[in-house]
Order: C-alpha cells, then sequence, then structure tokens
C-alpha cells in the first residue's frame, strides 16, 4: 500500500511517497512546476511495486519538500538531500530512476555514491557535458502557473496531445499554484545558468561504476537526444541507450508498459 510520510535530512523535511516490497528504487522526479514525487511516478509505482520497494521523494523547492534556508536549490542540493534520504531510510544499497532534471541527480549522486548505487536509468535525462538550455525547456521553466500555463507545459512534454487532457490540466494547474513561490526561486531567468548547473563534468561521468540505461524519446524537444542522451555514451564507462519512437519528454506517460518492461529487465541484472 502506498504510504506518504516526511523525513528529516540534514534539517530539511523531506516529502516521500513509498510501495512495494524487496530491492530499493529511488525514483527522482524533473524541473517543470507543480512535478511531484507521486505526480511523476504513480504509474510507475503501481507497476513496479510488486517486485521492488519505491521511494519517490519531492526535491527540495517541489511539493511539499521546503527549500533549505538560504537555498536556491540546484545539483549539489538535490542530490546531497536524495544521498541522506537514503542514509535516514536506512538502505545501504539502491538503484536510481531520474527524470530529466532527476536524470542528472541520479548521475550524480551515483559518482559520488559508488558502493551503494547498483544501477542507473536516466530518462529523458539532463546532465551531459555543455548541454545547451533547449527552447523547449525555457518555456517549461517559464510557463505562467495558471490553466493556459499547465495547457502550453503539457503540451510541449508529449507528442501524443490527445495525453493533455482536461484532468491533467485541471490537476497540474493546481499543483503549480500551489509551489508557485517556491518554484519562482528555482529557474529565474536568465535561465540557461540553471541548465548548466545540471550539466555534469566528464570526471563526474566517469565515477559512475554502476551499470546505465539511458531511455529518451526520439521527438523529445525539452532535452532533445542529439545533445543530452547521445553525448553521455562517450562518458559513461558501462551504459546502453533505448530510444522510443512517436514519444517526447515522458516515456513513463507515453508508453508506460514498454518503458516499465525495459526497467524491470534492466534492475534485475546483475
Amino acid at each position: 500500500m502506498t504510504a506518504q510520510r516526511t523525513v528529516a535530512v540534514d534539517g530539511t523535511p523531506v516529502h516521500v511517497v513509498e510501495d512495494g516490497t524487496g530491492p530499493a528504487v529511488l525514483l527522482l522526479h524533473g524541473s517543470g512546476p507543480g512535478t511531484t514525487g507521486s505526480g511523476a511516478w504513480s504509474g510507475t509505482i503501481r507497476a513496479l511495486a510488486a517486485s521492488w520497494h519505491l521511494v519517490a521523494p519531492d526535491h527540495a523547492g517541489f511539493g511539499r519538500t521546503p527549500l533549505p534556508p538560504g537555498s536556491r536549490g540546484g545539483l549539489r542540493v538535490w542530490t546531497e538531500l536524495a544521498a541522506g534520504l537514503m542514509d535516514s531510510l536506512g538502505h545501504a544499497s539502491y538503484a536510481v530512476v531520474g527524470h530529466s532534471m532527476g536524470g542528472a541527480v541520479a548521475l550524480a549522486l551515483a559518482a559520488a555514491r559508488p558502493h551503494q548505487v547498483t544501477h542507473v536509468v536516466p530518462v529523458s535525462t539532463m546532465g551531459a557535458p555543455r548541454a545547451p538550455l533547449s527552447p523547449e525547456l525555457d518555456a517549461v521553466w517559464a510557463a505562467p502557473a495558471g490553466e493556459a500555463g499547465a495547457r502550453d507545459m503539457l503540451g510541449r512534454l508529449v507528442l501524443d496531445q490527445s495525453l493533455v487532457t482536461e484532468s491533467a490540466v485541471t490537476a497540474r494547474t493546481a499543483a503549480m499554484q500551489a509551489g508557485e513561490a517556491q518554484f519562482a526561486q528555482l529557474f529565474p531567468p536568465p535561465r540557461a545558468r540553471w541548465a548548466e548547473d545540471l550539466t555534469l563534468s566528464v570526471q563526474t561521468l566517469a565515477a559512475v561504476r554502476a551499470p546505465v540505461l539511458l531511455v529518451h524519446g526520439a521527438q523529445d524537444g525539452v532535452t532533445p537526444v542529439q545533445t543530452a542522451a547521445l553525448p553521455l555514451l562517450d562518458h559513461l564507462a558501462d551504459v546502453r541507450l533505448h530510444v522510443l519512437g512517436r514519444c517526447g519528454h515522458v516515456p513513463p506517460v507515453e508508453h508506460p508498459r514498454e518503458f516499465h518492461r525495459l526497467v524491470s529487465g534492466f534492475l534485475r541484472r546483475e
């Protein structure tokens, strides 16, 4: 049964959704306004909970997790909180699945904790060295907290526009409005500097010892496969890339069955 709780990590109350039994898998969401751990990963939690213990936190500045005092977030803060959370929960080893910004955090975490992180699945990931801020990501970060902003943002995330339903727009509008004040601190213009903060050095990527499965949509305009995923193939020691055709920025939403089959098979890999 899905449970929610708040875990204190270095003085920051981190909101977490957990479900399932088995080896631990940390699920890290992306950076769009209104994004939360439960919102991003509800389908994945349902699909994988029979075999794994899923841990889906809200990053600092998102959902119910506040920014630490004096912080505006950033890769270092999100990585340290993710590591501290898993320490606090008592997980000596775990896999990490991260979407978009969460993929960059997942790779940074694997580099920082090579003896704990067993597998890494960066999905539509950020983090590639020198990856530029795309116009689509700039627009996502700039989306105003209202129905029009939510509809526009969701439309940029998916190739299949039929997925931008009225219920999805309503839910995202409410989440964006609830988190508007915190999100305004995270990615103010000019935004290229925040994309640069989420890139990883060649040295950091070389420190990732866990096997990596990159999953990307061929039609992803937010983190295009050419600039976001392909460069990582040159810098990771144990890596493979699966590109899904007819897919935008959110493979777990656009191709859930295929995505969960890929992740399940990879997490079972020795």
